[in-house]
């Protein structure tokens, strides 16, 4: 377990700063990133159920949300930059909280599509989500040259985009027990596949893209 935790951090101390480093890039660097993001998780999740009912489901969904991620970060302003760190943030500290709380206090069982999911877990999920959303938030002015507030709007907004990942999460893990596979991959040690660590943004951005329409950064 010990040894597991190291290469989680290890590569985690990588690749969020990695991505981070193509997100605020943008342009053509993001879109390779994505693209080939993109491929691997098409890879992934046809390696884990072809042949299965659900396949061409998954692709369509796969393509549905990449396309959608694509479409945000290219958005030409300063506010959709703002939002998608915003979105990328929650489902991040949403999985990492849920992961530190639940097996720091463990407790009950959150349900059996993913014995190891927990409702501390869950809280912990909130919790750092809305923290770490909120030292966004209060210094936006980093990012787009004006500051907002964290108004019950935009609380409202992280529950729902960190509801959102968690769903995906436990969504994937029933498509993976299914398979009868613990991981999507083994390509980041720790972590498993790719799949494995974006399914909860993979559900969170389609509905990041509706509320960004709405024209919630006003």
């Amino acid at each position: 377990m010990k040894i597991e935790l190291q290469k989680r951090i290890l590569s985690s101390l990588i690749l969020i700063p990695l991505s981070f480093f193509f997100i605020i890039k943008g342009s053509y660097l993001f879109n390779f990133f994505l693209f080939i993001c993109f491929c691997l998780t098409i890879y992934e999740w046809h390696m884990m159920s072809k042949k299965k009912i659900y396949y061409l489901s998954g692709i369509i969904f796969l393509i549905f949300s990449f396309f959608l991620t694509y479409s945000l970060r290219n958005e030409s302003n300063e506010q959709s930059l703002l939002f998608f760190l915003f979105v990328i943030i929650i489902c991040i500290s949403t999985d990492v909280g849920g992961y530190a709380f639940g097996n720091l206090f463990k407790g009950p069982k959150l349900t059996k599509l993913s014995p190891n999911k927990t409702y501390s877990g869950m809280i912990g999920s909130y919790f750092l989500a809305i923290i770490s959303s909120l030292l966004l938030i209060k210094n936006s002015n980093l990012i787009t040259g004006k500051t907002y507030d964290f108004t019950l709007e935009f609380f409202f907004m992280v529950i729902l985009i960190s509801t959102t990942s968690q769903i995906g999460d436990l969504i994937v893990s029933f498509f993976k027990r299914l398979s009868k596979i613990k991981d999507t991959g083994n390509l980041i040690p720790g972590h498993g596949g790719l799949l494995d660590r974006i399914d909860g943004l993979l559900f969170a951005m389609p509905v990041a893209y509706i509320i960004f329409y709405l024209n919630v950064l006003k």
